[in-house]
């Protein structure tokens, strides 16, 4: 079985900073897509970033220059720089991965971690 697993989330200021950190643990074969997405109390779940096994990211165009994607191969971790946080930002996030065991890629979703900016 394989677990994605988020930290970092808390209480910040307008204008903050937060890095969120997701960990993949269990039975890994391959890692492919891994994401971020967010979801505001009363909205649908959005995507916020993804990046690729070769590190090619895409970001939702509320984020760009703001939030930065990054991965580490090696401990199965994706990352989530997020800087000049505004209240909008508030949501639980949440990780995603495209991960195989053994042959066919599936989904899988972190627990979230709620990330609130407040003055």
């Amino acid at each position: 079985q394989v677990q994605l697993v988020e930290s970092g989330g808390g209480l910040v200021q307008p204008g903050g900073s937060l890095r969120l950190s997701c960990a993949a643990s269990g039975s890994i074969f391959r890692i492919y897509v891994m994401d971020w997405y967010r979801q505001a109390p009363g909205s649908e779940r959005k995507l916020v970033a993804t990046i690729t096994t070769d590190g090619t990211t895409n970001y939702a165009d509320s984020m760009k220059g703001r939030f930065t994607i990054t991965r580490d191969n090696a401990k199965n971790t994706v990352y989530l720089q997020m800087n000049s946080l505004k209240p909008e930002d508030t949501a639980v996030y949440y990780c995603h991965g495209v991960i195989a065991q053994k042959d066919l890629p599936r989904n899988y979703w972190g627990q979230g971690t709620q990330v609130t900016v407040s003055s």
